[in-house]
């Protein structure tokens, strides 16, 4: 899976196209519903992008294949960035995005499972997703499937103690078809995690539960695919993907700042965010000329 630079490329400018989707789904949510999480969609758009575009075996057209793999999205609240992805990859119109958090949308403020294709879980109370994953991880060694089981979750979840159930359980059981995916943004509703509640070690506290850690800049598409390789490649433990992030990446308004963390943007805040990403977007694009 290791990346060409075209590829590498063509992956950071989908990233920009998803953050764009990110920004107008939640400034049109800011309008009929006054809700929505912004920061953390925005620090995950790169890693989302490489999985559904590069990392993942899957198909939008055959949703339902079952060799596929699955993706388990522990911290629901950032579901607009899994969104903005699944349609730009095909399996709903990019149109849909627009209807985020509206009744009667299938795009509700946390995933539904019975809602899309391929949303494998419903998600909502944190803490819940690494359990749910790893159960799905046995039943499908016990099974004899080959496909792996990737699972989002975020940092702040890990105050939760199911969390530590399901490190546990991974551990315990040498799932080395799963892979975490820890946005580590340092960020909670209400302020730093390290000032809630204190997390680190963090990944000393895996390696004593039996998970294989790789470390990574989140925003660095290369070193991701490179772990999930390296991931791969682990045959006696799961895998924890440490991926630090910036909360609300690509605005400088937003990044770093908890207020963003459940708070969309305002029509006028979106047309400036906008300008902000094509800005950038095009600077970058003068570099790979």
């Amino acid at each position: 899976m290791t990346l060409t630079d075209k590829q590498q490329q063509d992956l950071s400018r989908r990233a920009y196209q998803v953050r764009r989707t990110i920004i107008e789904m939640l400034a049109e949510s800011s309008v009929k519903t006054k809700s929505g999480h912004t920061a953390g969609p925005m620090g995950m758009a790169d890693i989302f992008t490489a999985l559904y575009f590069h990392v993942m075996k899957h198909d939008p057209k055959k949703w339902d294949w079952d060799e596929r793999d699955r993706l388990f999205l522990s911290n629901g609240h950032i579901t607009p960035v899994r969104y903005a992805v699944m349609a730009h990859a095909g399996y709903f119109p990019i149109e849909e995005c627009l209807t985020l958090r509206q009744f009667g949308s299938r795009l509700q403020g946390h995933p539904e499972r019975d809602m899309l294709p391929c949303v494998e879980s419903t998600s909502g109370p944190l803490g819940s997703g690494l359990s749910q994953a790893a159960g799905y991880a046995y039943a499908g060694r016990m099974d004899g499937k080959k496909f792996r089981v990737f699972c989002a979750t975020s940092d702040g979840e890990h105050q939760e103690g199911n969390t530590w159930e399901g490190v546990m359980f991974a551990g315990k059981y040498r799932l080395n078809h799963l892979v975490q995916i820890m946005d580590r943004n340092n960020i909670q509703i209400e302020g730093d995690t390290e000032d809630v509640m204190p997390l680190e070690p963090l990944a000393d506290k895996y390696r004593a539960f039996n998970w294989h850690v790789i470390e990574i800049d989140g925003h660095n598409i290369r070193a991701f695919v490179d772990a999930c390789d390296e991931a791969a490649a682990i045959q006696e433990k799961p895998t924890l993907i440490l991926a630090n992030t910036i909360p609300g990446k690509g605005v400088k308004e937003m990044e770093n700042d908890y207020k963003w963390h459940g708070k969309p943007p305002t029509k006028d805040e979106a047309a400036k965010f906008l300008a902000e990403l094509d800005a950038t977007f095009a600077e970058t694009e003068k570099s790979y000329a």
